[in-house]
């Protein structure tokens, strides 16, 4: 198989990659990354000489480039996108380019020159909106809070009416939220244990009571190659671990791994718009696909606080003032 990668700098991406390199030994992978703010060179240094590797520098926003690889390739898994929330409250025009239109162009690339690519676009739990009581199932309307989630739900409609109008074989996922090794230091559990590992404060938003459901991404990375393999056409799948815990227990569990004391947390000021509870129903990836996570939170926090620890040339050069702020969404980006 001839895979195009979108976005395989990023977190997800490179694990995924690096993921299926190792286990698939007729696969070929082509990485379209555009090397924004969340991609990073050496999250795939290692494989750099993997003659079944390749990498080119572009965006899905250039149609031209888009066009020409979907003509020759098998698959794409999309996760190209601008994914952080506080920034897409400071800059949400980015948000719409890059998530709503690069996936667009993709679409239209396939419609006119593969039209039998499968597509595997890579949503998020956060189109839904926040639940108080219950988990969302795959069929349940989109009421997106952010600019983010916003763009990612768009996307997904243009998916669906790809689907439905040109017969593209496009499956959409929506994950909770990830964590684990070459994850970017602007995001909750990394920037914890850079901060404390610095002896900095700690922020929690609010009151540290919001919830989400946290999957070691190396789940998710299994969770996308069976619905690349044996995922059906038209479908959304949610892929979740029911490991639901809210931001001051997951924080506080960090500090516990890494010998910290909680006198380092230090609550601020809430961001706009901030969901309560995130809560995915994924019976149906289980159920149809025989799919579910591998690693306990526990585990996979512990893996994921002594990889930052030994690995701190991977993050050094990638933090600085604006990475690492107790309130990102009030800054300029």
């Amino acid at each position: 198989m001839k895979l195009l990668v979108t976005g395989g700098l990023g977190f997800i991406g490179s694990n995924l990659i690096r993921y299926l390199l190792g286990k698939h030994r007729n696969i070929k992978i082509i990485n379209l990354d555009k090397m924004g703010i969340g991609s990073n060179i050496n999250n795939l240094k290692d494989i750099e000489g993997n003659e079944r590797y390749s990498l080119i520098k572009g965006s899905l926003l250039d149609f031209d480039l888009v066009s020409s690889l979907v003509k020759n390739v098998d698959a794409v898994i999309n996760l190209a996108a601008e994914t952080h929330v506080d920034r897409s409250i400071a800059n949400p025009r980015t948000f719409l380019e890059n998530n709503t239109i690069g996936t667009f162009n993709l679409l239209e690339a396939a419609r006119i020159y593969n039209p039998k690519l499968r597509i595997i676009h890579v949503s998020t739990d956060e189109v839904y909106s926040d639940i108080l009581i219950g988990s969302y199932k795959e069929e349940d309307r989109l009421k997106p809070s952010s600019p983010y989630a916003a763009s990612k739900a768009a996307a997904d409609m243009f998916c669906l009416a790809y689907y439905r109008t040109y017969d593209l074989d496009i499956i959409i996922t929506r994950c909770t939220n990830n964590f684990g090794p070459y994850q970017f230091p602007e995001k909750l559990i990394p920037k914890t244990i850079i901060r404390a590992s610095l002896g900095m404060k700690i922020p929690i938003y609010g009151s540290g009571k919001n919830i989400r459901d946290w999957i070691y991404v190396l789940d998710h990375c299994e969770a996308l190659e069976m619905i690349l393999e044996k995922g059906r056409a038209g479908e959304i799948y949610n892929i979740s671990s029911g490991n639901e815990v809210d931001n001051l227990t997951l924080v506080k569990k960090i500090l516990k791994i890494m010998g910290k004391d909680e006198k380092l947390i230090e609550f601020v000021e809430d961001r706009p718009g901030h969901d309560v509870r995130y809560s995915l129903d994924s019976s149906k990836i289980r159920r149809e696909l025989q799919w579910k996570p591998k690693h306990s939170l526990e585990d996979a926090l512990k893996k994921t606080v002594e990889w930052y620890l030994a690995n701190e040339s991977w993050w050094r050069p990638l933090i600085n003032e604006k990475i690492l702020h107790p309130e990102p969404w009030k800054l300029k980006w």
